[in-house]
């Protein structure tokens, strides 16, 4: 396991290497998850790019720091991460959340992104009233007290059968995350607007929806892309909010053809 201290919180984090040339990919992922939701698609890009992964604060291995959190937080983070590992240049994929810290660290550190990859997200995610409401009810009872409500709008009715194995490991990957990590990044959440961010973005960026996402349905994430100056706009069919875990196979060719279109190698 590889650990980065930054300030008072140490995070969790994972590289793996490719050939001299290639892009370098790092994935950032959603609220409630740790970076083994991208598993299923990191196996079927390993060697097409170098690959950073890692355990937001609040989340996972990392450590859970001050709290409340603002976005500004977990996107500094990032970029000392980056730092850290001498990465520039690279292609941010950003999960919900994720795709919040990914659109967050491109205002900020432009340098260090060279694509973006925004999956499940939107400059603006939710209102007031739904994070303080998911904030209340975790501070109250946990998160298993809203964790059916947040799996529904998490995968679809064919993945949520009881009898797949899969869907309950998800289910224990998520109501094991911290619950004051969870809340913290809920008030990072509610507190964020990129909108304007979005505007003046740059770089080629691809926004991936499954058709049923129940957390930013495509419409949100359609909003999006037509916002961002000449993104791409990708529908994945029988999907709801977490495609890499629902479908690894068609995101991990979605970001192969994204990079063979757009990568210069150099």
């Amino acid at each position: 396991m590889q650990f980065f201290q930054n300030g008072d919180v140490s995070l969790h984090y994972q590289t793996i290497g490719a050939p001299e040339g290639r892009p370098v990919l790092v994935f950032s992922n959603s609220l409630g998850t740790d970076f083994r939701i991208w598993r299923d698609v990191i196996v079927r890009l390993a060697g097409d790019a170098a690959i950073v992964t890692y355990d937001k604060r609040g989340h996972g291995l990392s450590d859970l720091g001050s709290t409340p959190y603002a976005l500004d937080d977990h996107v500094g983070d990032l970029e000392a991460l980056m730092d850290h590992l001498a990465i520039s240049n690279a292609v941010i994929c950003g999960l919900s959340v994720g795709g919040l810290i990914a659109q967050g660290l491109y205002a900020r550190r432009p340098d260090l992104v060279s694509m973006l990859i925004l999956c499940d997200t939107a400059p603006k995610i939710g209102d007031a009233t739904l994070w303080n409401d998911r904030i209340a009810a975790v501070e109250s009872g946990g998160i298993a007290a809203i964790a059916d409500g947040i799996l529904e709008r998490w995968f679809t009715a064919r993945f949520r059968d009881p009898s797949n194995a899969d869907f309950a490991g998800y289910r224990n990957m998520l109501v094991r995350q911290p619950a004051e990590g969870y809340a913290a990044t809920s008030a990072a959440i509610r507190d964020a607007d990129l909108t304007e961010d979005a505007r003046r973005i740059a770089v080629p960026t691809l926004c991936v929806v499954g058709d049923e996402d129940g957390a930013t349905p495509p419409d949100l994430v359609a909003a999006m892309a037509r916002l961002i100056p000449d993104a791409n706009y990708q529908l994945i069919a029988d999907c709801g909010h977490i495609p890499c875990v629902e479908q690894p196979e068609i995101l991990a060719e979605t970001i192969k053809a994204f990079l063979a279109a757009n990568h210069s190698g150099q």
